[in-house]
């Protein structure tokens, strides 16, 4: 186990973070809400720059706490809220990363910044937000790390940067004993890079599932209301009511289709069945 939140708790004005998660080696796992929803706070309390007010955070099998420094350094980030100053250059960076990170792969970060055509002379305030978005990535996976926790980090990128970052963290998965927590709004990235995905809401997990389950089972029924009145609900985890009738979640997408041919069956996407956890009400 690389990291486990158990029963974490945080109490603001007006939110309250109710969490429990747990990050698997040798998996990506996937955080997904809407702006708002704890995504940022789970995150930065898994670094120690938030404190939660009761529950447990271990990591690497330790308590948050006892983490050593060399611990610590097992640590790869990307957060969406911060970055390095834009008065330094690259070759600055590479000078302090090799100082705070003795795994840092200075040659390799190098080549790739070549890759991404990032000029290693060039102070980082007059980059772009894409090749800030590119650079960050490139120092989490270049410090040879066990853990990475990622908060949108392929935000700003076009489609075929973000699919080259992703071809990037599916290499840095390659080695047994790595995971990657990550959270992103383009759910595509998710759907073809996570093995499993929580989903929170107002700060409390609302579903965890195997991204393929989630993919190959689920599904969206659409139905009136006659047939929504004659469906055997026993497998809709949410409904929701809509102008043309009802919107069902299930988890048995071919129960419906074996049994109702003539309904209209959505195959399930991560985007549809967040929408559905969130908004749609329980039987």
């Amino acid at each position: 186990m690389l990291a486990e939140l158990d029963q974490v708790k945080k109490q603001y004005k007006d939110f309250t973070l109710d969490c429990s998660m747990k990050i698997q080696e040798d998996c990506v796992t996937g955080l997904i809400g809407a702006n708002g929803a704890g995504k940022s706070t789970t995150f930065k309390m898994l670094l120690g720059l938030v404190r939660p007010d009761s529950g447990e955070i271990r990591i690497f099998g330790k308590n948050r706490k006892d983490l050593s420094e060399n611990d610590r350094r097992e640590i790869g980030t990307v957060l969406s809220d911060s970055f390095f100053s834009g008065y330094l250059t690259v070759a600055q960076l590479m000078s302090f990363m090799g100082d705070f990170y003795p795994g840092f792969q200075k040659k390799e970060f190098e080549k790739q910044c070549g890759r991404f055509q990032l000029p290693v002379d060039k102070k980082i305030k007059e980059f772009s937000t894409g090749m800030k978005a590119k650079l960050k990535i490139l120092f989490a996976i270049s410090v040879n790390a066990r853990f990475l926790i990622l908060d949108e980090p392929t935000a700003g990128l076009d489609v075929m940067s973000r699919e080259t970052i992703l071809d990037l963290l599916r290499e840095y998965m390659e080695v047994p004993g790595r995971g990657v927590l990550i959270s992103s709004h383009i759910s595509s990235d998710l759907e073809q890079f996570c093995d499993e995905i929580y989903m929170i809401d107002r700060g409390k997990i609302v579903m965890q599932e195997e991204t393929d389950r989630i993919l190959g089972n689920y599904g969206v029924l659409k139905l009136d209301d006659r047939s929504f009145a004659s469906l055997d609900k026993k497998y809709l985890l949410r409904i929701r009511k809509e102008a043309f009738g009802y919107s069902c979640l299930t988890d048995q997408r071919q129960f419906y289709q074996e049994n109702y041919p003539d309904l209209t069956v959505e195959r399930g996407t991560v985007d549809q069945v967040l929408t559905m956890m969130t908004k749609g009400e329980a039987l």
